[in-house]
C-alpha cells in the first residue's frame, strides 16, 4: 500500500514540476536542420519503437521542407523491457557517430527497424565503411554508454515516459498527434511567437 501511494506521489510531483526540458540543447547532442536556429524541436526516440518508427519520415519530411528554419535533435530514450534491440540500436548510431555518421545509421536503423538485431546491426557498419576496428571499440566504450544514460537520465527529468515524446524551445509538444500537420504548426507557431 505505501509503494502504491509513493508511486502516485511520484507520478503527480512528475507530472506537475517536471514538465519542460531539463537538459538544455548542447555540443554533445546530436543536431540537424539549421543548428543556430532559435526554435529547437528535440525528440526522445527509440530505435525499435513503432511510433517512433512512424514519426521519422514525419521528421524527415519537415527537415526538407523546413530545415532552414529549425534545429533538431534527437535523444536516445530506449525502452530496454519492451524493446531488446532498442539499447544495441543506440550503441550502434552513437558509435558510428565516432565516425561522423550518426545521422546516416539513425536513417539506416529506422528504415529497417523490423530487422533490428545485433548481427543486422553490424552489418550496417559495414553498409556505412565504418573502420570496423574502431566501430567496435567504440561500441564498448563508456563514452557511448554514458551518452545513451545521459540522454535516458535527462529525458527521466523532463518527464518523458513514452517515446516518442518532443520538446520545442523547451516546452514538452503536447499536440503531436501522429501527423505531420501537428509538427509543422508547432514550428509555425513557434516562429510567430519569436517574431512578435
Amino acid at each position: 500500500m505505501i509503494d502504491e501511494i509513493q508511486s502516485k506521489l511520484f507520478n503527480h510531483l512528475k507530472y506537475h514540476i517536471m514538465s519542460g526540458l531539463k537538459t538544455a540543447v548542447n555540443s554533445a547532442d546530436h543536431h540537424m536542420g539549421k543548428v543556430h536556429s532559435p526554435i529547437v524541436l528535440v525528440e526522445y526516440g527509440d530505435y525499435e519503437c513503432p511510433y517512433c518508427g512512424r514519426a521519422y519520415p514525419l521528421i524527415k519530411r519537415l527537415l526538407h521542407e523546413k530545415g532552414d528554419e529549425f534545429n533538431f535533435v534527437f535523444r536516445n530514450f530506449p525502452l530496454r523491457e519492451i524493446h531488446p534491440y532498442a539499447y544495441v540500436s543506440a550503441i550502434t548510431a552513437e558509435a558510428a557517430g565516432k565516425q561522423g555518421k550518426f545521422w546516416e545509421m539513425h536513417d539506416l536503423i529506422f528504415e529497417n527497424q523490423e530487422k533490428l538485431n545485433p548481427d543486422f546491426l553490424l552489418s550496417l557498419s559495414r553498409i556505412l565503411h565504418l573502420d570496423s576496428g574502431q566501430f567496435t571499440k567504440d561500441s564498448a566504450s563508456e563514452d557511448v554508454k554514458d551518452k545513451i544514460e545521459t540522454d535516458f537520465e535527462g529525458g527521466i527529468r523532463s518527464g518523458v515516459n513514452g517515446t516518442p515524446s518532443f520538446f520545442i524551445n523547451g516546452k514538452s509538444l503536447q499536440t503531436y498527434d501522429e501527423t505531420y500537420e501537428s509538427l509543422l504548426k508547432a514550428i509555425l507557431k513557434e516562429a510567430s511567437i519569436i517574431q512578435h
